[in-house]
């Protein structure tokens, strides 16, 4: 059995470039093949564009998409569920607005950590700075005093990256007493939005419930999660076999979440009413970020002119004389 090459997924602004781009052309009336021969995306997704485009004279193109690494499994299955079912536009905007927003969020934090990231690197260079005019410190041990922080800091990050990284990343930060509600809210909402769009996309409920389970990166939700397939196999509701679930989000969200499903399954209308909760959600992690926003540069310039200060005491009474 030959096994499919895995990528990683593009970054979250050229995935919603894609998307948008997608839903315009199929809002034009656009046949699909067409579409992907005039998409327009930067040169980090070219090369996938260009192997799906060779692989749809093969095989259906969300497949294709999926191989080329241009589509996740679970873009690949919505939009091909899409299609069984209609017009994948809908699908298309979705995606659009998700990744935008997480772009955005992305972008956001990243911009304001820059202003006490200069600040830091400013102050590495200018505090021994000083030595080096007077002639007290040589050009090698001035360099040495600046590098070594640097170096501290990179290992630092490389640590953390590596520790948080892989299948484990989300467990890991579920211990942590700043994310770790945050972690399970963002696998929850995940899980119950792609249930969601599949179910709107035309999916059955079996067959959807495995790909939406592979959103969850969190080993425990996961495993609770699981447990959904087989009570629903064995003809329990939706709504009954969530209420077993014991990691939800918190009372507010849980007591939400389970109204909305037994209303949606009372009233035929159980993807709008899973989309609606997540959006819901969406709304109170997405204010959950823009506080991180808000604050996280503000902790860290704090910590860097603790830190300035600290150095610059330290250094006069280093430099006081003794009585």
């Amino acid at each position: 059995m030959v096994r499919m090459k895995t990528h990683e997924p593009l970054p979250l602004g050229i995935r919603a470039q894609l998307y948008q781009q997608l839903a315009q052309m199929e809002s034009a009336g656009l046949p699909f093949d067409r579409s992907f021969s005039v998409l327009d995306l930067p040169p980090v997704a070219r090369q996938r564009l260009t192997a799906m485009r060779a692989l749809m004279k093969r095989v259906e193109f969300s497949v294709a998409g999926e191989r080329s690494g241009l589509f996740t499994t679970l873009e690949s299955r919505l939009i091909h569920a899409a299609m069984s079912g209609g017009s994948p536009a809908r699908i298309y905007r979705r995606l659009a607005g998700f990744y935008t927003t997480r772009a955005m969020q992305v972008a956001k934090i990243k911009s304001r950590l820059w202003l006490p990231a200069a600040v830091f690197l400013l102050a590495l260079f200018l505090d021994p700075l000083p030595g080096l005019v007077t002639g007290n410190t040589g050009r090698l041990t001035y360099l040495g005093q600046v590098l070594r922080p640097i170096l501290l800091v990179g290992l630092a990050v490389l640590a953390f990256r590596w520790w948080f990284a892989g299948s484990a990343s989300s467990s890991r930060l579920r211990l942590t007493p700043v994310f770790g509600q945050l972690i399970l809210r963002q696998n929850v909402r995940d899980f119950f939005e792609s249930l969601g769009l599949m179910l709107d996309a035309g999916l059955p409920m079996l067959e959807a419930l495995p790909i939406a389970l592979n959103t969850v990166t969190d080993y425990s939700i996961r495993k609770e999660f699981g447990a959904l397939i087989p009570s629903i196999t064995n003809g329990a509701t939706l709504a009954q076999a969530v209420g077993d679930v014991v990691e939800l989000g918190g009372p507010e969200s849980r007591h939400r979440l389970l109204a909305f499903i037994a209303t949606g399954e009372a009233s035929g209308t159980l993807p709008e009413m899973l989309l609606r909760h997540t959006e819901l959600e969406t709304i109170t992690i997405n204010n959950w970020y823009e506080q991180f926003a808000t604050w996280a540069p503000r902790f860290l310039y704090g910590a860097v002119m603790l830190w300035m200060a600290a150095s610059l005491i330290g250094g006069a009474i280093s430099k006081a004389p003794v009585i």
